[in-house]
């Protein structure tokens, strides 16, 4: 039996809003939103979290991540763990495994917050 874990951050809570050029980003906005910047602003979740948003089939497996890296299994969970409690992956164990997938709801809105 799978067990599904969501994200501890719930960034659907946060309204959509225009494009940060057009309008003043409200500040509980800009607070439940800036911890998925702050998790994307470090290189390695940033790569991370293009190769999750790529993947074939729309998820990976963290067997396939740890191996593009040349860091440890466990410093490769602690960013995937940061990237899921940021509210950008949604984690779900299979057996021994745990897969990732994008929350394509939540890049799509802060896309919209950067875009010009």
């Amino acid at each position: 039996m799978s067990k599904q874990t969501g994200p501890l951050v719930d960034l659907t809570a946060a309204p959509c809003c225009p494009p940060l050029v057009q309008q003043r980003v409200p500040g509980e906005t800009a607070a439940v939103l800036a911890p998925a910047f702050k998790a994307l602003g470090d290189p390695v979740r940033l790569q991370l979290m293009s190769m999750i948003a790529s993947a074939e089939g729309g998820e990976v497996c963290v067997c396939d991540l740890t191996p593009a890296f040349d860091l440890t299994g466990p410093t490769i969970s602690h960013h995937l763990r940061t990237l899921r409690e940021a509210g950008l992956v949604d984690a779900e164990r299979r057996g021994t495994w745990v897969y990732y997938r994008a929350r394509p709801q939540i890049l799509r809105q802060l896309a919209a917050l950067l875009s010009v």
